[in-house]
């Protein structure tokens, strides 16, 4: 049984295997190329498609990349302005204190 594929579903994906297409008889002669080579396209084609696969990790992979250290800065700036807001409230317990001590010498 000889099942010959449709081109929605060909036979097989291998294009050296397909059969070769004949030009059509509604397309005016000389509308396109009859012959064209694809020599080295099938090698070329196999690392493009495996680097275009690997593209969208490596994406996001920076992306993951730069949203990590964003956020450790964001999380340095936070403890920052605490550190300092617990220091200006040290520094005014501290006054608080002196003058507590200045009072308490003067009577």
């Amino acid at each position: 049984m000889n099942i010959t594929g449709t081109i929605d579903r060909p036979l097989t994906h291998d294009p050296k295997k397909q059969a070769p297409m004949k030009p059509s008889t509604n397309e005016p002669a000389g509308s396109a190329i009859e012959e064209v080579t694809t020599t080295g396209t099938t090698g070329s084609r196999q690392n493009r498609t495996r680097e275009m696969q690997l593209i969208p990790e490596a994406l996001a992979r920076a992306h993951m990349h730069d949203r990590l250290h964003e956020s450790e800065r964001e999380r340095r700036a936070v403890r920052l302005v605490t550190a300092r807001r617990m220091q200006r409230r040290a520094e005014r317990a501290s006054l608080r204190a002196r003058r507590a001590l200045a009072m308490a010498v003067m009577q």
